[in-house]
């Protein structure tokens, strides 16, 4: 189908672009040469820039840089991206130029072309809102890239993923107090302990939980202070005074979070070193969940040649040859999010590492993965939280079989009786298939009715 194009034009010259997008130049000369793979920049890295831009606007109108006209218009188109109105106009992948300024420049073009078509003038103008003069006035993508990452983030983190984590604490603790009277055996090195009751062994899983919200509160931190301000290379040129606190102001007033300008520009620009520590929180918040679901599949396994503790829900059919297995889909699903998150987080520890002099040249990559990564693990703890840990039911028979085959005895006569004859009576019991108390009777020197004390108190 042929399109109708315009032509369009930049500092290298003309370029012909489709007449029914607002996006201009920079953003068609990006989509001839980064269209590698399918990675499509993130929705929440556009909103954060329209956010940006809105509040620019009305900092840089504020601060008497800007015309009341122009800078309604830019709030107005700003609010548009913000809606999902415009979302087709962002067509750029993820392996552009490693300061992302073609997806700072489609935002900018975007805001412009749709500017001007409101104000009923002719696209690709740039009259009477220009994408560079004024659109991303007091900014330069140097600064607006980073801050547009830090915003995104904590967003992602904030609204989606730590009310998923908490969910899914909240359902483990419910699983712990509920569980908290059966007895069953704890295993280290995968073989029998001593008893634990189940609910002790979900208080932990709780706990992990409850230690990565933790954690992830205080990652935000360092992810609040915004780079917004410095412009090219941290030192603000182009920008009129107080414009970092003006604009900040706005972000934090528009997000609801507490963004402040960062104190050192020089900081936030030439790395991104609170970024690479959100995602050593996510890889942490990743191991934990896998932690936890291989536990669940183990738990469950059989459920006649297994452990089969824990009888999970049939999501759907195991097998498309062995009619009515079940198997552990969502643990599964779980466990393969972690293992990408903890992939992803090499990358952005890799992309880390490239601050050259005042600018870091791999963020597309950070940004992406990040958001990414939030995604991943909010989904699965929802699907962990929703989907198995409320359709769990206990098999109390196995677990009191278990028990009850279990030499705990001899640890508890350690203090005793010493361990070199508490192995012997163990391994003797072991072997001969009879109960431990019985062995213990006979070769401990202690009454049966020390013993019966000894073993109710342990099991």
């Amino acid at each position: 189908e042929l399109m109708n194009k315009r032509i369009d034009t930049d500092s290298i010259g003309e370029i012909e672009v489709q007449e029914d997008k607002y996006w201009g130049a920079q953003t068609e000369r990006s989509l001839h040469y980064f269209s590698i793979g399918t990675d499509i920049m993130p929705s929440e890295l556009v909103h954060a820039l329209a956010i940006i831009k809105k509040s620019a606007a009305l900092a840089n109108h504020e601060l008497g840089m800007l015309t009341e006209d122009r800078c309604k218009l830019i709030v107005q188109v700003a609010d548009e991206i913000l809606e999902g109105k415009l979302a087709e106009h962002f067509p750029l992948h993820v392996w552009m130029t490693g300061s992302a300024t073609q997806l700072n420049m489609n935002v900018n073009e975007v805001i412009s072309n749709r500017s001007i078509e409101l104000a009923g003038g002719t696209m690709g103008s740039k009259s009477p809102v220009h994408p560079n003069d004024h659109v991303n006035m007091s900014q330069s993508s140097n600064d607006s890239i980073p801050t547009a990452m830090y915003i995104s983030t904590a967003l992602a983190i904030t609204h989606r993923l730590l009310p998923a984590v908490s969910f899914m604490k909240e359902e483990l603790a419910k699983k712990a107090e509920e569980w908290k009277g059966i007895i069953k055996i704890g295993r280290t090195h995968m073989q029998d302990a001593v008893p634990i009751t189940l609910g002790q062994e979900f208080s932990g899983y709780a706990c992990m939980m409850e230690d990565n919200i933790a954690r992830l509160q205080w990652v935000l931190h360092d992810v609040m202070k915004l780079a917004l301000g410095g412009t090219a290379v941290g030192t603000g040129i182009n920008t009129p005074k107080g414009f970092a606190e003006c604009v900040v102001k706005k972000i934090s007033d528009f997000t609801g979070l507490p963004f402040v300008p960062a104190p050192n520009k020089f900081c936030v620009q030439g790395a991104h070193d609170a970024l690479v520590m959100v995602g050593g929180a996510l890889k942490t918040l990743a191991n934990s969940m896998y932690k936890i679901s291989n536990d669940i599949r183990l738990l469950s396994c059989g459920p006649r040649a297994g452990f089969h503790e824990l009888e999970i829900p049939s999501n759907e059919p195991g097998s498309s040859i062995m009619p009515g297995k079940v198997n552990p889909v969502i643990p599964e699903s779980v466990a393969m999010v972690s293992a990408q998150v903890t992939g992803l987080d090499a990358a952005v520890a890799m992309a880390g590492q490239s601050g050259n002099f005042q600018l870091n040249v791999m963020l597309p990559l950070v940004g992406a993965n990040l958001l990414d990564m939030c995604g991943l693990l909010a989904n699965a703890s929802n699907l962990l939280a929703d989907k198995a840990l409320q359709g769990f039911t206990v098999n109390t028979e196995n677990l009191n079989a278990g028990v009850g085959r279990n030499p705990v005895l001899v640890t508890a006569l350690n203090p005793e009786i010493g361990y070199a004859l508490a192995a012997d009576i163990a391994k003797e019991a072991y072997r001969s298939g009879r109960p431990v108390i019985d062995v213990a009777e006979e070769r401990s020197g202690l009454s049966r009715k020390r013993l019966e004390v000894v073993d109710t108190a342990y099991s």
